[in-house]
């Protein structure tokens, strides 16, 4: 199945079992950038310098949210 077949269908679904689905969908996804909640602010601020250095020295491309949503439901 694909998410032009899942998708339409979850919608349909109480909103309780969509909540649900929705955390165990969440809950899946492995970040590959979590980030703990103890950080401190000064590790987060490091966090986000280094990755705007990463975007500005091409490093890594940003991607816009409609380009993203667009290559997740391309696979």
């Amino acid at each position: 199945m694909n998410i032009d077949e899942i998708a339409p269908k979850a919608l349909k679904l109480p909103l309780e079992q969509r909540v649900l689905l929705a955390a165990t969908l969440w809950d899946s996804i492995e970040d590959p950038y979590s980030l703990s909640a103890d950080r401190s602010d000064q590790e987060a601020i490091a966090l986000a310098i280094q990755r705007d250095e990463e975007i500005e020295s091409g490093t890594v491309s940003a991607l816009d949210h409609e380009s993203l949503m667009t290559r997740l439901r391309a696979k």
